[in-house]
């Protein structure tokens, strides 16, 4: 510490910290930083405000929050082993067990006092500890915020409003020396709750139904109602002083009296370690990695499906944003999955950037101009890609489905779906699964456990195990999406996710990529219409049979079925019979089945025959007779068709409707321009335009980096040294507030700034900046000309420029100052 004299403030206690020390503590509370403080008092007030503390607090393990909570009911200040007794109790109660976790408490509390000391919620020395009065405020009992530790106020709190008599009262009843003072007799009563063999003595004349009633009430909560005539037991304790009312129907077991009753203890059970993650199987590493390889090679082709099904435009978005339930139950058909699992591949093909909306009138998903290159990648470098936008991601599928603030429901790709917490609670369950051995699957209870330990609920719902906030529930999905993801197999973590999280993303790649089959050029094609994939299929293969055919089933072989319609959609993207011929002959290892041949042919003989266009739309065909069959066919009707000529229709609908009309009435019409020419309509033409991924939304501000925190101490320390140096004022001239900006004229001012550039001695100077913020420097002037001073700027740690109109006063520094 370097100090010589214990510190009196918080203030103090941070100027004696070295640099080092310093960027440490705006390392841990990042929030003090913004601003940058202009000196250590105003780090210290910082520090000290309500909504830094409760982040600084929130952000403690179980252990060092449950030492914050000893001090908050420890005197004030307390000594270290005044804190020590309090989690460890006075021995009453000792035993084999108890002697072990003391031990442990023992050697785990030096630990946590650094941590405290650090993040500047305890100040000074092992005689003298003390917590920041607001960690004290949060910390501490009231009858509207119940102490964490279960304990009450103490006596002289509690007995504040009491009158003289009623204290004489209590204190005559538990045989005590009557005084008129009430100090001494708050005293006195502290002093027998305190004293152990009187305590003993006065607790084995209590009814057996009063020390139930103080059972009930000594891990508390220590407050309980009574009636206006209480029982004989809950009389017999209040008379006593072992309850004390807090208002007419209201009494309190006081802190000292709980204390005793809990052998010392502020707490029923200090946890000064962390519980250990264990395990729930042991598996083959080799078997992990094969597992987590195929899924992650599953995951891949999921996100592909989904963004070709939405090629040609997807879903429309919702007034408020997002998807519609309808449009989310058709995507999770489309992928053959559960809602909750479309909806997380939605939301992780948005998260990376490969879906977005196109911007348009009519507002629509679609993919992005990144997909076509994401598309181009190898399968491992695809997956890496994912991966790395799933962990950075604040979006939280798990929520969709829920409901929000304002009881108005989530949906997929809607708003009020970022968590900030999301992405350090995946990071953390990753690296507990990577600290194990490799192939061990982990139980989930226990990692939920260790996470509480390390970020506790403060209140009850910690102690009793509450599985239902936020950071648990992140957990919960984040165990689930790995296994969906590829990132762990069979519930292990994977050797290319231990290389993600270590080495990085082209580690991860290259110990995916033996992992993941081949792409096949060839399919097998069936007699009944069908053809099967044995594996994965090159990427040309596979776009151009999708596109001629419809996948009927998934699994280790996919099966793709030829219809009327499917051979239609490849021919109406350019293709002709010729050409999937071809195709098929090419890429098959079985023979072309002759029903697929004829299929095709007779799609294609038919494809084309009728031409539709604009007029409103018309139809036009060389055959009069099959345009004589259209308009007496009655589902026509609806078309709203009228002859032109013998061989053109018109309608009055347009052009894409007549012909999805002209289709389901069996007719395989084909578009054309308005020079005639057959149109072609390839698929997986609409994409937005670029569109970067959404930034996750970050947890309070960013951690500063090492060139910043150091720029930053070096202000403070300057901003200190400006605002505590001691100066010389002229001997007439009336003392200056604490804080307040030196005054002089402007030829003093200038006389005085020369002299100092000619001896190089340093100055204290008041200063305005151009948008009137005022602040104090200490400046060694180098140049004085043209208006302006040219000096080496203390506080800034550099030399700067200063116009002389902008320098409200000057003051030389006391020789101490400047030796």
């Amino acid at each position: 510490m370097g100090m010589t004299t214990p510190p009196r403030t918080l203030a103090e206690a941070l100027r004696a910290r070295d640099d080092e020390s310093l960027a440490g503590l705006l390392r841990a509370r990042p929030d003090l930083l913004t601003p940058v403080p202009g000196d250590i008092t105003q780090l210290a007030t910082r520090a000290g405000t309500r909504a830094s503390v409760v982040r600084a607090l929130e952000h403690l393990d179980r252990f060092a929050l449950q030492t914050a909570e000893a001090l908050a009911v420890a005197p004030d200040p307390a000594p270290y082993e005044t804190l020590l007794g309090l989690l460890t109790g006075d021995g009453r109660d000792d035993g084999e067990h108890r002697g072990d976790a003391d031990a442990a408490i023992g050697d785990a509390l030096p630990a946590a006092l650094t941590t405290l000391r650090e993040q500047a919620l305890v100040w000074g020395e092992d005689d003298r500890l003390r917590l920041v009065r607001t960690a004290r405020e949060l910390l501490a009992p009231s009858p509207q915020h119940p102490s964490p530790t279960g304990l009450g106020p103490t006596v002289a709190e509690a007995t504040a409003g009491m009158s003289p008599g009623r204290l004489q009262d209590i204190l005559a009843t538990a045989g005590l020396p009557a005084t008129h003072d009430p100090v001494s007799a708050v005293t006195s009563l502290s002093a027998l709750f305190t004293d152990r063999a009187r305590m003993g003595e006065l607790l084995d004349t209590a009814p057996a139904e009063a020390l139930s009633v103080l059972d009930r009430l000594v891990w508390g909560p220590p407050y309980g109602e009574v009636t206006p005539n209480p029982t004989p037991p809950v009389k017999w304790l209040r008379d006593r002083g072992l309850l004390l009312p807090v208002s007419t129907r209201t009494v309190v077991l006081p802190r000292e009296a709980a204390l005793h009753l809990r052998a010392g203890r502020a707490h029923r059970v200090p946890e000064p370690q962390p519980p250990a993650v264990e395990a729930v199987a042991n598996r083959d590493p080799q078997a992990v990695d094969s597992a987590a390889a195929g899924q992650a090679f599953l995951a891949v082709n999921t996100v592909e499906e989904l963004l070709k099904s939405w090629n040609g435009g997807g879903p429309a978005i919702l007034r408020a944003g997002g998807l519609s339930v309808r449009e989310l139950k058709k995507t999770a058909t489309a992928l053959d999955v559960s809602e909750p699992v479309a909806a997380f591949w939605v939301e992780l093909t948005y998260a990376a950037g490969l879906l977005a909306s196109d911007g348009e009138a009519d507002e629509r998903y679609a993919p992005t101009p990144a997909y076509d290159d994401w598309a181009e990648l190898p399968a491992q470098d695809r997956w890496v890609h994912l991966a790395v936008a799933w962990l950075a991601a604040t979006r939280t599928p798990g929520l969709i489905g829920g409901q929000d603030a304002k009881g108005r429901a989530l949906s997929t790709l809607g708003p009020d779906l970022d968590r900030s917490a999301a992405p350090e609670v995946r990071h953390r369950v990753l690296a507990l699964l990577a600290a194990l051995q490799p192939g061990t699957a982990p139980d989930p209870e226990t990692v939920l456990a260790r996470l509480r330990w390390e970020r506790p609920l403060r209140g009850a719902s910690a102690s009793a195990g509450d599985t239902t906030d936020l950071r648990s529930r992140i957990a919960l999905w984040t165990l689930n999406e790995s296994e969906l993801l590829g990132i762990t197999g069979r519930g292990a973590l994977a050797a290319h996710t231990r290389a993600l999280l270590g080495s990085g993303p082209a580690e991860a790649a290259a110990l995916l990529a033996p992992l993941i089959p081949e792409p096949l050029d060839h399919v097998l094609l069936q007699a009944d219409l069908t053809a099967v994939a044995p594996g994965p299929l090159e990427r040309p293969l596979a776009d151009m049979l999708s596109a001629l055919a419809d996948i009927e089933s998934k699994g280790g072989a996919t099966v793709y079925r030829f219809t009327p319609g499917s051979v239609r959609r490849a021919l109406d993207a350019g293709q002709s019979a010729a050409d999937l011929h071809a195709f098929l002959a090419a890429h098959s290892r079985t023979p072309v089945p002759q029903p697929l041949s004829y299929l095709i042919d007779d799609v294609a003989r038919r494809h084309g025959h009728l031409r539709i266009g604009a007029a409103s739309s018309y139809v036009r065909c060389d055959d009069e007779a099959v345009l004589n069959e259209i308009l007496a066919d009655r589902r026509s009707a609806t078309l709203r068709l009228r002859r032109l000529a013998p061989t053109a229709l018109a309608a009055q609908i347009d052009p894409a409707s007549l012909l999805d009309g002209l289709r389901e009435m069996g007719y395989a019409p084909a578009a054309e321009s308005a020079e005639g020419d057959v149109l072609i309509t390839r698929a997986g033409a609409r994409r937005t335009p670029p569109r970067t991924a959404p930034v996750p939304v970050p947890e309070g501000p960013p951690v500063p980096d090492t060139t910043l925190l150091g720029a930053a101490v070096r202000a403070i320390r300057a901003g200190d040294t400006a605002a505590t140096v001691v100066r010389k004022d002229p001997a007439d001239a009336p003392a200056a507030p604490s804080g307040s900006l030196p005054r002089t004229t402007s030829a003093e001012t200038l006389a005085t700034v020369q002299a100092a550039a000619m001896t190089g001695s340093a100055l204290w100077i008041g200063y305005v900046n151009a948008d009137g913020a005022a602040s104090q420097r200490v400046i060694a002037p180098v140049r004085v000309e043209g208006g302006f001073v040219t000096a080496y700027d203390h506080t800034a740690d550099e030399v700067r420029t200063y116009p002389l109109h902008r320098i409200t006063g000057v003051a030389e520094l006391a020789d101490e100052a400047t030796s």
